[in-house]
């Protein structure tokens, strides 16, 4: 298994580690409902190294991407972040991905750390616009700090004023605690908890986890594991690819027709089969429910109208740590997708009530 900077930390430090898209990841440290709370009301520190980082650079950086991607990265200014899809020829998805205006003329695509070979190719065998492109997953690390003491905690490290960076904005600048003066921090995060992600060489890794612990250490500081990422997301109604997202999933099907734009000029891949989605519908919708019965929702499970005739299924689902509630995202019919709507999840072969809601399922602050 691949590592990153921080694995042998991860390890001493006691987490329960597996495999993850090829790299030995931590899954979970003192449990993951005291982390996901960790998040939720203080501080928690993610090592999401393993994610890939895939620079689009030249004259015809922009003109490959409005191909390539659903957003319009001709609105995208330099310094800020956005949200995007890698679309195939069908309308499905290769990947959901942030991407970074660097510079002129220079991108940065952030691709989840289990598509990095498959987007790689994807956006190679499909360069007909001649843009230099360069895979730098393995010299860029990354960590997450999130929480509502993720600013307080981060600021004692740099001169940067932290409240200056809105949200999907990034700055490029110093770090105390390192020899480095060109990290990447970025107000993005996949929690709903608010903070920061930075990308730095991996040679400063270490460094920087101590200084940021020790910045943090007066908000009880943690190190988090998947688990909680998992569990952090879930409740936002982040989706997660390989679960909500893949290549037979559409952007309009789940909801993402708010980054899919079809402005005019951007004739980006599978553009028509899309349009003619919002236009004339779907066959099936990405929804938020939550159970009105005790149950945990699972990936997989089937859902049903209450004639028992299977109506879609569960995508992603778990017991959420805040609310002590069932809560989940699945594909279901059109007709079901509707605020408030009931639906059942079968759960062992017990059909339990739940409804349709709009999440995050976690009350905000």
């Amino acid at each position: 298994m691949k590592k990153t900077p921080f694995t042998d930390i991860h390890i001493a430090l006691g987490a329960k580690m597996h495999e993850f898209a090829g790299y030995n990841m931590p899954i979970e440290y003192s449990g993951i409902i005291d982390e996901h709370m960790t998040v939720c009301k203080s501080v928690g520190l993610f090592d999401v190294s393993h994610m890939g980082e895939i620079w689009v650079k030249g004259p015809r950086a922009l003109s490959f991407l409005q191909k390539m991607l659903s957003n319009n990265v001709a609105a995208l200014e330099i310094g800020k972040a956005q949200y995007s899809c890698i679309i195939n020829d069908q309308g499905g998805i290769v990947d959901d991905i942030i991407v970074y205006h660097y510079e002129p003329e220079k991108y940065m695509l952030v691709v989840n750390a289990s598509n990095i070979e498959k987007d790689w190719n994807w956006l190679s065998e499909h360069n007909d616009e001649f843009a230099d492109l360069e895979n730098s997953s393995d010299n860029i690390a990354q960590l997450a700090i999130q929480g509502p003491k993720a600013l307080e905690t981060l600021q004692k490290l740099t001169k940067i004023d932290l409240t200056k960076i809105p949200y999907y904005t990034f700055v490029i600048g110093s770090m105390e605690g390192s020899a480095l003066d060109n990290v990447i921090i970025s107000n993005t995060g996949y929690t709903g908890a608010g903070g920061f992600e930075i990308y730095f060489y991996p040679q400063y890794g270490v460094d920087i986890w101590n200084a940021i612990f020790e910045a943090g250490k007066e908000f009880g500081i943690k190190p988090i594991g998947l688990g909680a990422r998992d569990t952090l997301r879930l409740e936002m109604g982040f989706c997660l690819y390989g679960n909500d997202l893949d290549d037979t999933t559409t952007p309009i099907e789940a909801g993402l027709g708010w980054i899919t734009k079809f402005v005019d000029g951007k004739d980006f891949t599978a553009r028509a089969i899309l349009e003619k989605q919002k236009k004339e519908g779907v066959s099936c919708k990405l929804c938020g429910f939550q159970m009105l019965e005790k149950g945990i929702p699972r990936h997989g499970y089937d859902i049903v109208n209450d004639k028992d005739e299977k109506i879609g299924v569960v995508t992603s689902g778990t017991m959420a740590p805040t609310t002590k509630i069932g809560v989940g995202l699945g594909y279901v019919k059109p007709e079901y997708a509707t605020i408030e709507t009931p639906i059942y999840i079968k759960v062992r072969d017990k059909k339990l009530k739940a409804e349709v809601v709009k999440p995050p399922f976690r009350k905000l602050d």
